[in-house]
């Protein structure tokens, strides 16, 4: 536990944490525009497509080599 010698100290270190949680707050809001953009629909066929596209590589490869 910190040990304060004023009341100055105590309002700076009040100030600096309501600063950190205003950033903490922004910060989530940036993630939740992320992870609302990550579920519409386009992205879930786009990384379906890709994991399709990588496993038909893969099984053509093996085709090719048996």
């Amino acid at each position: 536990m910190k040990a304060y010698k004023n009341l100055d100290e105590i309002n700076l270190d009040l100030k600096r944490l309501s600063l950190e949680r205003q950033i903490a707050l922004e910060e989530m809001k940036g993630l939740k525009t992320e992870v609302r953009h990550d579920l519409r629909p386009y992205n879930w066929i786009h990384t379906a497509l890709s994991m399709a596209k990588e496993y038909g590589v893969i099984y053509l490869v093996r085709k090719v080599f048996r």
